[in-house]
């Protein structure tokens, strides 16, 4: 087990080279190597099939594994007795809790007894709508067991979206909680479930575990406490036969379009990338303790504090808390009091952070830290300097990692230590992963100091297989831009030295927080509002979260912002809830009817002094109306 880890991490900058090179020349030995030293139940016949024009991908064709086996069995012999999660809990005062690889394999397949005893079976799909409990990734895991699809929801997200999600993927069973505490406040989180049953026929179960200790209403008949569930449950679970290219999880995204998108990953390509690339990017070593403090709801909780960490035989951190509760320094008490050697957090959470000043920092001495990392969104350089400074000390060499839900791991990154590095540039591609920047037409622009439009030209082995129920959505958003690339929806700059900066959207979804959203979904969300005629949504810049959300608004009463505010927030969730709400006459559009955009997102960045040529729009003269109404 110490050895398949050590063949496996890039060590040297010259050694990158060598592999970066052997994975774009031979991409299929290259990729075989690394998924040999996985136990498979049957080994593949055929490496890679693929083609990006319906598309159709298939990675380990022919495999038979179960990626728990992978997570757990296999480490038991060796480290069993090691921690594998060591969860902190949102209040500093109660207990920290850590799981060992032997504890973890008797909870998931007890776990997965009992939802198999509850009606779950190979290809059901289960929805978690969970706070950041252990329960959660043990949920995710025991679904894996057996053979079930999880989809994970943020349990921020509303009763609204949560039941559009229940019934995209026709989820048959909801693993959820009591309720929620997140910094001072206790969320109600059973009772979201229960208003987004209202809406659903599908769902046969829920189970409930017990964490606030809130009072819930349990329907007789479809409800069980998770502690009733797995009462009498036996601690072993032979752990059902899956094909490589089985489903594993369904992951929503916020698209350019309203309805969300159903992201699937397959279990042998997103086993082998998700480790691979955790592994060279944090340069993990046994012994390390890690820290992602992303939910388990994102894609980054996924596969970065779940699944690869976990694969490689970390010991990983679950976080349940907020940055700033129960004070500023709560990140860097626990940096300390676990001895945090990887440290992997958002932008907009470093921002946060710095506007606090330095007093919270300056208390700690995050000596344990060996390398800091970032995500979700391009990180800015100030904020960059600051955490790279002030956390690291100077010494830890910080990680921008890009990528996607879609992507299912981190594509372009500096691995610590080895790729120097440079403020605000994800830097180089992981080995197998051929970027591309290209014009508007999609011709490639090759060499260095050249900026346009990030494409990938060549399948990696945890590229999104299709958007659930809807292949064709898939094709169109991700395959049909440019001819046989895959579209990130990215901007991107490489520079003379042939690092990639990532520029930002391209399309008309913001990065709240590192979190993405549709601006579609957002309007849907407002034109809900009964006094709401029209509704256009923008990102501008905002100091905390990169990109905050600017709504124009053309409605049928004034004084209806915070109600509009509201009316969102109870549709898609707080997170989603707009910055600034602008009522206007009208919006500046196109003659065909197409609401001219660009123009909005200058007003809202506050940007007024060249918004182009006005002249030819259907009403130019709304335009300066909305400037001078400006927030």
């Amino acid at each position: 087990m110490n050895n398949l880890n050590e063949s496996h991490r890039i060590s040297s900058l010259s050694e990158y080279t060598k592999k970066y090179d052997h994975s774009i020349e031979d991409p299929e030995t290259f990729w075989n190597e690394i998924a040999d030293s996985f136990t498979w139940k049957k080994k593949w016949t055929q490496t890679l099939v693929w083609n990006f024009k319906e598309p159709d991908v298939k990675w380990f064709i022919g495999g038979k594994l179960n990626i728990t086996e992978n997570l757990l069995d296999r480490h038991l012999a060796e480290r069993g007795d090691q921690v594998a999660i060591l969860w902190e809990p949102n209040d500093p005062v109660e207990s920290s809790q850590s799981i060992t690889y032997n504890e973890l394999h008797k909870k998931v397949c007890q776990f997965a007894n009992a939802m198999i005893a509850n009606g779950v079976g190979k290809g059901d799909r289960v929805i978690i709508y969970m706070p950041m409990v252990p329960e959660a990734a043990i949920a995710m895991m025991a679904c894996a067991r057996i053979g079930a699809v999880h989809s994970v929801v943020f349990a921020g997200f509303s009763s609204s979206a949560l039941a559009d999600r229940i019934t995209d993927c026709e989820a048959r069973m909801v693993l959820t909680a009591d309720g929620n505490f997140r910094g001072a406040k206790t969320m109600n989180v059973k009772g979201v479930v229960d208003e987004a049953l209202e809406r659903c026929d599908c769902v046969d179960k829920v189970i409930v575990f017990q964490r606030t200790k809130s009072e819930v209403h349990m329907k007789i008949g479809r409800d069980l406490w998770w502690h009733d569930a797995i009462k009498g449950m036996s601690e072993e679970n032979d752990a059902e036969e899956m094909d490589s290219e089985d489903m594993l999880f369904i992951l929503y995204t916020s698209g350019s379009t309203g309805k969300p998108k159903g992201v699937v990953h397959t279990c042998g390509g997103y086993m082998v990338y998700s480790y691979y690339s955790f592994l060279n990017v944090f340069q993990y070593k046994f012994g390390d303790i890690y820290w992602c403090t992303a939910d388990v709801g994102w894609i980054t909780g996924h596969s970065y504090i779940v699944y690869g960490p976990l694969l490689t035989g970390a010991t990983t951190i679950m976080f349940e808390g907020v940055p700033t509760y129960p004070d500023a320094g709560r990140f860097w008490d626990v940096c300390d009091k676990h001895q945090v050697n990887q440290f992997y957090t958002a932008p907009t959470a470093i921002r946060a952070l710095q506007a606090h000043g330095l007093d919270p920092v300056k208390k700690h001495k995050l000596d344990s830290l060996r390398v800091i990392g970032s995500v979700g969104e391009p990180i800015n350089e100030e904020a960059w300097h600051w955490y790279h400074e002030q956390i690291g000390k100077g010494r830890c060499p910080l990680v921008d990692t890009w990528w996607q839900t879609e992507t299912g791991g981190i594509m372009i990154s500096a691995l610590a230590g080895i790729t120097p590095n440079k403020p605000a540039h994800a830097s180089l591609p992981l080995p197998g992963i051929q970027p591309v920047i290209v014009d508007a037409e999609g011709k490639e622009l090759e060499g260095n100091n050249v900026e346009g439009n990030l494409c990938v030209k060549f399948p990696w082995p945890s590229i999104l297989r299709t958007t659930y129920g809807d292949h064709d959505r898939c094709r169109q958003t991700y395959f049909a831009t440019y001819k046989n690339m895959y579209f990130t929806g990215d901007g991107a700059r490489r520079d003379h030295d042939g690092y990639l900066r990532i520029l930002g959207r391209v399309d008309d979804v913001i990065n709240v927080s590192g979190h993405r959203m549709g601006t579609a979904e957002v309007e849907n969300a407002i034109n809900e509002h009964p006094k709401v005629v029209e509704s256009a949504v923008v990102g501008f810049p905002h100091d905390i979260k990169g990109q905050g959300i600017y709504a124009f608004v053309i409605a049928e009463t004034d004084g209806i912002e915070e109600e509009i505010r509201e009316t969102v927030s109870r549709m898609i969730g707080a997170i989603a809830k707009p910055d600034q709400v602008q009522l206007v006459p009208g919006l500046p559009k196109t003659r065909s009817g197409k609401i001219m955009r660009r123009i909005l997102r200058k007003i809202a960045s506050k940007d007024t002094s060249n918004l182009g040529d006005t002249s030819t729009l259907l009403n130019p003269e709304v335009v300066e109306e909305i400037i001078k109404g400006l927030k």
